[in-house]
């Protein structure tokens, strides 16, 4: 991997791992479940148990290995390729998804 490719990559973390949070926290894909009140980690998504379980953790580790996988996908792509990407998706795609996540939440911010 040489020097210019670190830009894309990170161009290509920072999208994936928005899109990838936003499909784990839609469909609760978290890769472990917290339980703050007993001290315990389960894999996977687990209901609560003797108080409030907790997936964000689990939300951002699923969107980490995502994203991770998908810049190794990306560095397949060709050179000349990469060179072409616009630097403003780093900021695009995250405005997009926090525009869904307010979606998302809609009930709780209208109650």
């Amino acid at each position: 991997m040489n020097p210019r490719s670190l830009p894309f990559l990170a161009i290509v973390f920072a999208v994936a791992y928005t899109v990838v949070y936003l499909v784990a926290v839609w469909n609760n894909y978290a890769l472990f479940t917290y339980h703050p009140a007993i001290y315990e980690i389960d894999w996977g998504v687990q209901k609560p148990r003797d108080g409030p379980a907790m997936y964000w953790f689990g939300w951002m580790s699923t969107a980490a290995l995502g994203a991770l996988a998908t810049c190794l996908l990306a560095l397949l792509i060709p050179e000349r390729v990469t060179q072409r990407l616009w630097s403003g998706w780093t900021w695009v795609v995250p405005t997009i998804v926090l525009l869904l996540f307010v979606f998302l939440n809609r009930n709780y911010f209208l109650r």
